[in-house]
């Protein structure tokens, strides 16, 4: 669909109420600006019904035409979106928005290649065998790879531990286990997602469906059943995935977790050190359930050492608190160990999760502890609780530092 100079504004007006990608043109047809929307009429509308930048009164001054291209979903439209400024490189897209903002997607070359977020001005640092982008929010692009994680690595012990590993694995949060898969199912995961990013969500569907009556006909019910449930999934996506709402649960499965609780330590080499609980009920941070902890008994910097007095403190007193259906560590092995051995002591078998940073400071390294039928939480439920149990801690250590200057003052 083409429109000129005076009909544009009128035009719009008929643009469809759904998701889509328009494409602006200048008077020599060529293409200076693509865009995604949720609904194309209204936000097209809103260039000519408000008031502009600077910037963007430059751009809507030189159109003088507007192609569009409706999906299925804003989550299409933002691939599409993608694909075609890498394709074209409007000039208006690289002017408006600053190279360091952009991110792209990567499929790693490797024998079980992950699918990262990375900066375009990073890629180099990945060993990447195919890149989508750019986008301009870290935020969907991450939605997307869990979307296509979660859809494509379904299998029959999808939502188990096996399945949990592998989805956090192919994102890149380093917990060094793909989950029981074999190679070959692996890279069909990584071709599915691969051709999603590329647009081909319906010769997806066709093969999908081809593989479901196939497992029928050979009885693999579980399989075809598993099929289908993708099948389905791909053709109804929710974009509320995209709503950006702090209370927004943050995963499918964190309304399943009555109590999670979430523990750091905090100090300056030995001095005013601090231990933290925070709980968060069906993924929602209950700050009345909140605990802090004065380090008593341990001299020195030995973290581990000091979860163990928090944890001993917690679960070792006889108080009536709730137990927790899920333990989250700020911390890597050591400090969930030093978990395992508390809990061990008093005979309670509550999943652990530790989350720490990877390499230079870079990402994040998960540790288990628990059932191996356990289903853990979604990682962006992990981290909300670490932070959360990080930004307590450090609150309370900064208190006890003030309170001792103002005592020698």
């Amino acid at each position: 669909m083409t429109l000129y100079d005076a009909k544009i504004k009128e035009v719009v007006k008929r643009f469809p109420d759904s998701p889509g990608v328009y494409i602006m043109k200048n008077e020599e047809e060529e293409i200076i600006y693509i865009g995604k929307a949720t609904s194309l009429r209204k936000r097209v509308g809103s260039y000519f019904n408000r008031a502009l930048s600077a910037k963007t009164e430059k751009l809507v001054g030189d159109i003088k035409s507007i192609d569009y291209k409706d999906t299925d979903s804003a989550m299409e439209a933002l691939i599409l979106e993608a694909n075609l400024i890498n394709l074209h490189k409007p000039y208006y897209n690289i002017k408006l928005k600053d190279d360091k903002y952009f991110v792209n997607i990567i499929i790693t070359d490797e024998k079980y290649p992950r699918v990262l977020i990375v900066r375009a001005t990073d890629e180099k640092k990945e060993k990447a065998k195919y890149i989508f982008g750019p986008y301009v929010s870290k935020y969907d692009a991450g939605k997307v790879i869990d979307f296509l994680v979660k859809v494509f690595s379904r299998r029959g012990d999808f939502g188990a531990t096996s399945g949990l590993y592998r989805q956090y694995y192919i994102k890149g949060y380093n917990s060094g286990k793909t989950g029981d898969i074999s190679q070959k199912d692996y890279a069909k995961i990584i071709s599915y997602i691969k051709s999603f990013l590329e647009g081909k969500k319906s010769g997806i569907i066709k093969k999908l469906e081809k593989e479901m009556q196939s497992a029928a006909r050979e009885n693999e019910y579980e399989k075809a059943a598993t099929m289908r449930d993708q099948i389905f999934a791909l053709r109804h996506i929710r974009d509320t995935a995209f709503i950006r709402k702090e209370d927004l649960l943050l995963d499918d499965n964190a309304g399943t977790f009555e109590r999670i609780e979430g523990y750091d330590i905090s100090h300056i080499s030995g001095e005013d050190a601090v231990g933290s609980m925070v709980v968060f009920r069906r993924g929602r941070s209950d700050k009345d359930e909140y605990r802090k902890f004065k380090i008593k008994t341990v001299e020195g910097s030995d973290d581990p050492a000091m979860m163990r007095e928090v944890l001993e403190r917690r679960f070792g007193n006889g108080h009536d608190w709730q137990l927790p259906d899920v333990i989250v560590m700020d911390g890597g092995i050591t400090q969930t160990n030093a978990a395992k051995t508390v809990l061990k002591k008093h005979g309670l078998e509550i999943p652990i999760v530790g989350i720490a940073k990877g390499p230079d400071r870079k990402g994040e390294k998960l540790f288990f502890s628990g059932p191996k039928s356990f289903i853990f939480p979604d990682v962006e439920l992990i981290k909300k609780v670490r932070d959360e149990s990080h930004r307590f801690a450090i609150g309370y250590h900064r208190k006890l530092r003030r309170d001792k200057i103002k005592k020698t003052n």
